[in-house]
């Protein structure tokens, strides 16, 4: 079979991306017409098939990825050079919703999971240590290292973390509360099988009182250690809480669970501009399955859905979801407007040399990750999963924010798609999806699954069923590659100042 080395996603629009890099002088054959290129252009990048006037739409996924800068001509390489965002400030919406429901049949599959005693359900049985305050990092550390030493030819408990974060003191109103509600979110995880809150005692973030935000929690797998009211050896202190936590986890085992119970977040970093081709609709055909199997998934980066809301917006079962979705768009864009930022300048020099020219062209693929599924659920950053089905978290694109929101949300894993590659893990499994062959071919360390197989010749029919059994053996215990690597960590978003 001839492979395709240049693809026309939309019949609307008036780019073309490379899927290969291609010869200034070769001819390529669109809707019947010839068109020549006028320069180089690397793979993943857009060749304009039609003449632009200055100040003209350019069309891609079949919506405007901004306008020309310049009078443009067929054959000519689109960029950031001579195309520009549509994106201002804030907008007045209306809703049109789209009724679209899944006709998706029920597997009935289920993934190997521990069922706590709340009938909650985790993908990992590990015993994490949580500092309430930056103060008591190392400390924290010092006990994940002798602990994981005393139980290191157990098997019954996956892993021992220490969760460092700078926060807990010096903050101030949303930026004291959403730390709070993070850690709070991280104790109620259901990956941990135990808990142990680790506090110096004096920080803003007071142990009784962010205890209290805990509700009724499980005594047994979640204890508190203050540090300063400690007479003598604090490690000695926290280990003997630690090896009653052990005692508990170490006789979870797994069993099987409906996949209906399945909490996955959806992310991308580093994108490409194969992500909207390959990796994004792959994971978008996972989270439309999940939905339909009566499961979950969790769509954030807000700054990425510029360009592309409205697709979302009209998604919403709801007029009141609607209007939910609307204030987290126009809030984070007065976010960027009252620290001076224009809303419209998200891609990062390496989307930029991966094919990604504005905001609009990377929310279009972005948003993709989320299926056709309907809007079930709107959240605030620090929020608490109440609803199945597609939900919306407000949070930054930043990856490592972003991820970490997802994790606390109670994502059980978080399917991460990327072209230019990254090796970080948030505190849950966060499986890297390669939108290209050759990210998967030079750093199969990274990589969890390779989406670039869909412009080797493979279909998305043959891949999607592969796709839901890797995510399935994840979430019954096989280690993604952040966690074969160690690489996992948390960070908290802020906004305000520090004292």
């Amino acid at each position: 079979m001839e492979l395709r080395t240049y693809l026309k996603i939309n019949p609307a629009d008036s780019v073309v991306v490379c899927l290969q890099p291609k010869k200034k002088g070769e001819i390529i054959e669109v809707d019947g017409t010839s068109v020549t290129l006028n320069q180089d252009t690397p793979a993943g990048h857009k060749v304009l098939i039609k003449d632009v006037r200055q100040g003209e739409d350019i069309i891609k996924y079949g919506y405007p990825i901004g306008h020309a800068r310049e009078d443009l001509k067929a054959g000519d390489w689109v960029n950031e050079n001579n195309l520009k965002t549509n994106l201002s400030g804030t907008l007045e919406y209306t809703y049109q919703p789209v009724g679209e429901e899944l006709s998706i049949p029920v597997e009935n599959r289920t993934f190997r999971g521990y069922i706590r005693k709340n009938g909650d359900v985790g993908v990992r049985n590990e015993i994490w240590i949580i500092p309430t305050v930056g103060c008591v990092n190392g400390i924290a550390e010092r006990l994940a290292d002798q602990l994981r030493k005393e139980i290191a030819d157990d098997g019954s408990i996956d892993a021992v973390y220490a969760w460092h974060h700078n926060y807990g003191c010096s903050q101030l109103s949303d930026d004291h509360e959403n730390t709070r509600k993070v850690l709070r979110d991280i104790c109620l995880h259901p990956n941990a099988g135990a808990v142990l809150v680790l506090s110096l005692g004096c920080e803003n973030n007071q142990p009784e009182d962010f205890m209290q935000m805990l509700g009724d929690y499980d005594k047994e797998r979640i204890k508190l250690l203050v540090t300063q009211r400690v007479e003598g050896d604090e490690v000695e202190a926290g280990m003997n809480l630690l090896r009653e936590l052990y005692a508990v986890a170490s006789q979870d085992h797994r069993e099987e669970v409906p996949v209906s119970k399945l909490r996955v977040g959806l992310k991308c970093g580093g994108s490409d501009g194969f992500s909207g081709i390959t990796a994004n609709p792959l994971v978008g055909e996972f989270s439309d399955w999940l939905v339909a199997q009566g499961g979950t998934s969790v769509l954030t980066e807000v700054p990425e859905m510029f360009g592309a809301e409205t697709i979302l917006m009209n998604r919403c079962r709801t007029e009141e979801l609607f209007q939910q979705t609307v204030s987290m768009i126009n809030n984070f864009k007065n976010y960027f407007l009252s620290h001076g930022e224009p809303v419209g300048e998200n891609p990062s020099p390496g989307n930029k040399a991966g094919g990604i020219s504005t905001l609009e062209d990377k929310a279009l693929g972005c948003t993709q990750k989320c299926g056709k599924a309907p809007v079930s659920g709107v959240m605030e950053y620090g929020d608490r999963l109440t609803a199945t089905g597609l939900n919306l978290l407000s949070a930054p694109g930043n990856d490592l924010v972003a991820s970490t929101a997802l994790a606390s949300c109670g994502c059980h894993l978080v399917l991460f798609t990327t072209g230019r590659g990254t090796p970080f893990g948030t505190f849950v499994p966060t499986m890297k999806i390669a939108t290209n062959p050759t990210l998967a071919k030079n750093k199969p360390s990274w990589v969890d699954f390779s989406a670039g197989q869909l412009i080797e010749g493979r279909t998305m029919q043959e891949l999607v069923p592969e796709f839901i059994d890797k995510v399935l053996s994840v979430a019954s215990g096989e280690l993604a590659r952040n966690e074969e690597n160690g690489y996992r960590e948390i960070s908290i978003f802020k906004n305000g100042v520090t004292l």
